[in-house]
């Protein structure tokens, strides 16, 4: 049996994808895979900021058409980049084991911290998210507007001038680039991208065989992580013009869900975290969308 799978042609799309590959073939010894590069929309314009081209799915609508289109057979995304709703006929098989989800730091040469960093310092990032986590935390902060893949990015610390970098710690651990990291930022101080860290994986729905062999990569906890998170994103109906944050903590059957809200200006930024049980992840989520909201209107009136 042979297997294509379709990635972004990103180097950390393709150590996500040749990870995700090494470890069926240890499952499914006799499969054969195939890798197939897919250029997306998000791949090719990387001079405008991805608020300013369009709504979610950017990195990933090209490589859902193949899979429909049967020319591939299982596509690997980042979840964080997945829209809340799949086309009609494909589906998410089992998530693996997710990469640790917290934001991180990658800090111009003496510095060592968050709180080390000098008055209007200058840091990189293209997401409101962190952006206005940030400017809450330390209003004196510059924040400039980055864009590019991992290696570009940190570059531009030297390039551009900049004290330091936000970028996802999952990216960095996977590209072997954990000697760049200088401060992981804690949950309390920016809560991560719903789903950060966690890999999705997607099958069309009349392929069971396909299924079948990539759900001997699920791994529980995530899957409830991700399905609170991505209910709150649902519930929220958030655009990537907007900043939305959940990070799900698991405590046995209990869950503990904190979601982050804002405007598209940054002046309202709502925080909310509430407990329920696992086995209702997804329904936690969406309640606690309701809530934000609810505060959200209030702000508004």
């Amino acid at each position: 049996m042979k297997i294509v799978v379709g990635t972004r042609g990103s180097k950390l799309a393709l150590i996500q994808t040749n990870w995700v590959i090494a470890e069926l073939q240890r499952n499914y010894p006799s499969v054969e895979f195939e890798t197939k590069i897919i250029k997306t929309k998000g791949d090719i314009i990387q001079h405008i900021s991805l608020d300013k081209i369009g709504d979610k799915g950017l990195f990933v609508k090209e490589i859902e058409q193949q899979l429909l289109d049967k020319q591939i057979d299982m596509a690997v995304h980042s979840m964080k980049d997945m829209p809340s709703i799949l086309p009609e006929g494909l589906k998410f098989a089992g998530i693996p084991k997710r990469e640790d989800p917290r934001d991180v730091l990658v800090l111009k040469e003496g510095y060592t911290s968050l709180e080390d960093l000098p008055q209007g310092a200058k840091i990189g990032t293209g997401s409101k998210r962190r952006k206005y986590q940030l400017l809450k935390h330390r209003p004196d902060l510059n924040i400039v507007s980055i864009r590019g893949n991992i290696d570009t990015r940190i570059r531009k610390i030297e390039d551009e001038n900049l004290d330091a970098v936000v970028l996802a710690a999952s990216g960095l651990l996977r590209a072997g680039f954990e000697e760049k990291i200088g401060y992981y930022i804690p949950e309390s101080i920016m809560i991560p991208a719903p789903a950060q860290g966690a890999l999705a994986i997607e099958v069309r729905k009349d392929s069971p065989k396909i299924e079948e062999i990539i759900n001997s990569l699920s791994h529980k906890e995530t899957e409830v992580q991700v399905a609170a998170e991505r209910g709150f994103l649902d519930g929220i109906n958030g655009s990537c013009h907007i900043p939305i944050g959940a990070y799900c903590n698991l405590d046995g059957e209990n869950i503990s869900l904190v979601g982050l809200f804002g405007d598209e200006e940054g002046t309202k930024l709502i925080t909310k975290t509430i407990d329920g049980k696992a086995s209702d992840a997804r329904q936690v989520g969406l309640e606690l969308a309701k809530l934000i909201s609810k505060e959200y209107e209030n702000h508004e009136g």
